[in-house]
């Protein structure tokens, strides 16, 4: 009998990748493609789905030939996407209508206000764990749908489809317009703003505000549990689990109980505290979300801080300002200082996220003088991605009434012993790296495992975790003190660059601003 395997569409911001793994969840096979982003207008972010679905086209059939394996030897697939992303398609031809929207799009921004206004903010966030922000998928749908005539009479009438990128991958996977399966699963759906938390189902009155109709949505599944089987690329693959992709890698970290926390360091930072099968509303600014669901038994729930820009920093420093070559470069030019020189970066590229929810701040370079090279613009990037996760862990301490003890991490920049040390300093608490860095596929892979029993129980996989790396804290109290007061100032920089100036009046220009004058004949202070 041939070995059996398992495997995972992991379908990120900047590639996707299939990945097949065996029995004691070791990597056997991968194949990856980056997609083009698209960047129309300031804050709008897009992604052509039929590109993206043209991806996973070749490399499923890649991935298996690359661990020389069979369609028959995959037991289970796993599918696990980027959150929030809205895909718009045509249930006749299949093809997409729209460009997708990314979940970093801040496009409806000037929207909200008028959301609110048909329905209160706290009332939105009692119902779906989230707050009103341009972040989630319900506020872009609406934005597409009042944008195009044409577009909501289509989707009023039956023609089109929507979901977000695992409905459309997975409607494509098991038939597309030959009888393909229109879901999603609780995890994405708790995403979207249309979800209501406690029934696990789309509320109507949440439809009616963000205008979209019910016919064109996806039905809502368990993230475990029989979601169709593949015909294309390669046909006959049970697919046996779909999950966003930061519930897929706190299920890859085996963070299965209640005060487990990891997080991940990819385009942007997520961090997810597992709070067990009661969700636990936020009042420090933090998301209320599913884990995951296993089919027949109890919703599990998590708190989530996002921080929209991590990784996605140190492209901006590659691409936009040619600082570096590759990332990886970001480390070495960041090690030829000794601290930051009094630069912080705030990259509110897309606005603040967790815990501020400020859609309308922007990103600032503070403290420049004429000391600061660029090996301290590097220091002080890394040590943004940092200052955004200690943001968000204060937070998560506050609401869950618990101090996390470690935190475990993942991603792509976690290969990067600065950052991994910067974060260890900042958050006062160990940062544990486990062998397996590619936990979010790994935990789409477990958990289409374990819905088709390929794998017995959790306990299985917590036994096959292990540890590959620790950084323990090693700033002093004071510099950490310091170095956050500042932190705060940068973010109240950052808002307020964001913001409309009041207008000025002849008033205002005959009189020097405050402190202008005393700026001549002594030094200004500090602060």
């Amino acid at each position: 009998m041939s070995e059996s395997y398992v495997a995972a569409i992991d379908q990120g911001t900047t590639s996707t990748r299939c990945l097949v793994f065996d029995h004691h969840g070791r990597l056997v096979a991968l194949a990856q493609q980056q997609h083009t982003q698209h960047f129309p207008r300031p804050g709008w972010v897009e992604h052509d789905a039929a590109e993206i679905w043209r991806i996973v086209q070749r490399l499923l059939p890649e991935a298996l030939r690359n661990g020389g394996l069979d369609a028959s030897q995959i037991v289970s697939l796993g599918l696990t996407n980027q959150r929030e992303t809205v895909v718009v398609w045509d249930r006749l031809t299949g093809e997409p209508v729209t460009p997708a929207i990314v979940w970093q799009d801040t496009r409806t921004g000037p929207l909200l206000p008028r959301i609110a206004a048909e329905m209160d903010a706290t009332s939105i966030h009692e119902r779906t764990g989230l707050p009103l922000a341009t972040y989630f998928t319900g506020p872009k749908l609406r934005w597409l749908l009042e944008s195009d005539e044409d577009l909501r009479r289509r989707a009023e009438a039956g023609e089109l489809l929507l979901g977000t990128m695992d409905t459309w991958l997975l409607w494509n996977l098991t038939g597309g317009v030959r009888g393909g399966v229109h879901s999603t699963d609780v995890t994405n759906a708790s995403r979207t703003m249309l979800m209501n938390l406690q029934t696990l189902q789309w509320d109507p009155e949440l439809l009616a505000v963000m205008r979209v109709p019910r016919a064109a949505l996806p039905q809502i599944r368990p993230t475990l549990g029989d979601h169709g089987t593949t015909t294309d690329p390669v046909a006959g693959i049970p697919v046996r689990a779909v999950i966003g992709d930061q519930q897929a890698s706190l299920f890859g970290q085996t963070a299965f109980e209640s005060g487990e926390a990891k997080c991940t360091f990819g385009t942007g930072a997520f961090l997810l505290l597992n709070t067990g099968t009661q969700p636990v509303a936020s009042s420090h600014g933090l998301v209320t979300t599913v884990a995951h669901q296993i089919e027949g038994e109890p919703t599990v729930y998590a708190l989530e801080g996002s921080v929209a820009i991590a990784g996605a920093l140190v492209e901006w420093c590659r691409e936009s300002l040619g600082l570096i070559r590759s990332p990886a470069e970001i480390e070495t030019l960041a090690t030829s200082v000794d601290d930051n020189g009094g630069c912080f970066v705030v990259p509110a590229f897309a606005g603040l996220y967790a815990p501020h929810w400020e859609s309308r701040a922007q990103g600032i370079v503070a403290g420049l003088t004429a000391y600061i090279t660029k090996g301290h613009i590097a220091r002080a990037v890394l040590e943004a991605v940092a200052l955004q996760t200690q943001e968000v862990l204060a937070a998560m301490n506050s609401d869950a009434g618990l101090a996390l003890r470690s935190v475990a991490v993942d991603g792509g920049m976690t290969s990067n012993n600065l950052l991994m040390q910067t974060v260890a300093d900042l958050l006062d608490v160990p940062v544990v790296r486990p062998m397996m860095a590619e936990t979010v596929a790994l935990g789409a892979a477990y958990a289409a495992g374990l819905a088709a029993g390929y794998w017995s129980d959790q306990q299985v996989l917590r036994r096959q975790w292990h540890r590959a790396a620790e950084w323990s804290p090693a700033m002093e109290p004071a510099r950490r003190a310091e170095m956050l007061e500042r932190w705060s100032r940068a973010i109240e920089l950052s808002v307020a660059w964001g913001r409309p100036r009041a207008r000025t009046t002849d008033a205002d220009l005959a009189v020097p601003p405050a402190g202008l004058a005393a700026a001549h004949g002594r030094r200004v202070e500090d602060g």
